[in-house]
């Protein structure tokens, strides 16, 4: 789910709206505003309505804000890199590169979600009894109400043990733990989640069948419930697959290094042509990895600045640079490619560089397993040969043994 208005950054995590989010919000809004107030409290402007209406729905937005931030500060405590959060119709996504090395971390990651918004609810609650102490208006009292009950009902929601629900997190965590195999944790966690969404998706039939339009919010529900389970599912195969396979078997070794303080102009004369990947490393005089840079940038540096631009002013430092260690499992490294510039990952130990793995290596593995997986979208092949020699020991007509 990408962010399509990017709002800005919250405890260094980038926070984006998706144009879906104004659904939920129209119909926070005229739900509220335009049905509910004035049906159990009549008497009162449209102003007020609409205007009652319209904070809740803002307000609910900020709570799945709150809910996902939980989630992202936990995160990167426990040392899963954040790419960002989109908020869109469903709720929100907090995008994380990787995943936890550890069942507890995974467990702490999943259970702060529902558990902040089980405190927003009680911390609305509380506002709830202090505006009618106070002699608050209706209103006031009523959208408070409203957005307490909203929380409690997003926590417990949440906990319902199937993927991709918070709940289906915490199962994949426990499961991980009593069994200590996190790949099968995941997919038993997926398969709750997919019977999960067909048993919203039948009840949402029947909702529509019997009484209301109100079970369609259901089927969609229980459609991306079903759908998110299914890709988790694939990923968590695909990862039984390639559990055994190292990092450092796979990467591209030695890899071609440009030196973090030359200018522009000194990298290369022409970037396309001089670079075997679309993402050049950067090291220091003292062979210690300090960036990345893409081609496309070193491009679209003015020819006029090339030679006084020196290369790491335009490139991603490497906090911000998608990494992996020689001796992780490969099957630990996919989920990243999805924040990995070009689908290329420097493969670093001790601040040193000693590979890249790029999705033709990928791809390569996963042939050999017979798998399929979706490359990212960032993954650029265009930079593949058309034309690479077989691996020792493969033969074709023409080939000499």
């Amino acid at each position: 789910m990408k962010e399509t208005v990017p709002v800005g950054r919250f405890a260094g995590v980038r926070i984006g709206l998706h144009w879906s989010v104004l659904g939920i919000v129209a119909l926070v809004a005229v739900g509220l505003g335009g049905f509910v107030l004035p049906t159990e409290m009549p008497g009162r402007s449209p102003i007020a309505y609409a205007v009652c209406g319209t904070a809740a729905a803002v307000l609910l937005v900020c709570s799945v804000l709150v809910h996902e931030l939980a989630h992202a500060v936990v995160a990167r405590r426990n040392g899963v890199a954040v790419a960002g959060i989109t908020l869109w119709l469903l709720g929100g996504v907090a995008r994380l590169r990787g995943e936890a090395r550890s069942a507890g971390a995974d467990f702490r990651i999943a259970a702060v979600g529902p558990a902040s918004s089980a405190a927003l609810a009680l911390v609305l609650g509380a506002g709830v009894v202090a505006a009618i102490r106070f002699g608050a208006d209706e209103l006031v009292v009523a959208v408070l109400s409203y957005l307490a009950v909203l929380n409690a009902v997003l926590a417990v929601f949440n906990l319902v043990p199937a993927a991709p629900l918070d709940g289906g997190r915490v199962l994949r965590a426990v499961l991980w733990a009593w069994r200590g195999d996190r790949f099968r944790a995941a997919v038993w966690s997926a398969w709750a989640g997919r019977g999960f969404g067909f048993l919203l998706i039948t009840a949402g039939v029947v909702e529509v069948l019997m009484r209301s339009a109100a079970g369609v919010w259901w089927v969609l529900l229980g459609l991306f419930v079903v759908n998110t389970a299914a890709a988790e599912e694939r990923q968590a195969r695909t990862g039984l697959a390639l559990a055994g396979v190292a990092v450092a078997d796979v990467m591209s070794s030695p890899v071609e290094t440009a030196a973090a303080e030359q200018s522009v102009a000194q990298s290369s004369r022409d970037p396309a042509a001089s670079h075997p990947h679309p993402v050049l490393p950067l090291v220091d005089s003292r062979g210690q990895v300090r960036g990345a840079v893409t081609l496309d940038r070193l491009r679209a540096v003015p020819e006029h600045e090339r030679a006084t631009t020196a290369v790491i002013q335009v490139a991603e430092p490497l906090e911000e640079v998608t990494t992996a260690e020689p001796g992780e499992s490969l099957a630990l490294v996919l989920p990243r490619l999805s924040g990995a510039a070009r689908g290329r990952v420097l493969v670093c130990a001790g601040g040193r560089l000693h590979g890249i793995v790029a999705p033709s290596d990928i791809a390569r593995v996963l042939a050999d397993h017979s798998l399929t997986a979706s490359l990212p979208a960032s993954a650029d092949l265009s930079w593949e040969p058309d034309h690479r020699p077989p691996p020792p020991g493969w033969w074709y007509p023409g080939q000499h043994r």
